[in-house]
């Protein structure tokens, strides 16, 4: 029973360190493609600092064996994942917004409104990555309780 425990909490500790990752780059990427919308920025900026601190705290518990601060992992996370999901519709709502009106002008700016997608579409996906790890953070917390 014990191995069986701290086999699924090994792979646990695993699941969320790739998962860190995953959301750390797509944040990046996202903010390499993409800086205009304000709020979109502000968002991405926070999500990249937190991912990149709960990066470090994954690997010091992937070195360690360790489960961390597992209560603050769960909130941080869940917060963070709606911020990030603000963030991404904001950004599709203003491109959507502004496409409508330059298209009336008669502007052509189809290169701007890929890179708006692009970087709104690679925050929603860091959203995804922050909503499981937060699913995962639920299913940890009452085990190590127990």
């Amino acid at each position: 029973m014990a191995q069986l425990s701290s086999a699924s909490s090994a792979s646990s500790r695993t699941a969320s360190f790739i998962l860190r990752i995953f959301a750390f780059a797509f944040l990046l990427i996202s903010l390499i493609d993409f800086y205009a919308y304000r709020f979109m920025l502000a968002t991405i900026v926070i999500g990249t600092a937190y991912s990149l601190l709960q990066l470090v705290v994954s690997i010091c518990n992937v070195v360690s064996g360790g489960d961390g601060k597992l209560v603050l992992s769960f909130f941080g996370d869940k917060f963070m994942s709606y911020v990030l999901a603000t963030g991404a519709a904001a950004g599709f709502g203003a491109t959507v917004d502004l496409k409508r009106i330059t298209d009336a002008e008669g502007l052509e700016m189809s290169k701007f409104y890929e890179k708006a997608y692009a970087s709104a579409s690679l925050l929603l996906l860091a959203c995804i990555c922050t909503a499981v790890l937060s699913i995962i953070s639920a299913f940890t917390l009452p085990r190590r309780s127990l």
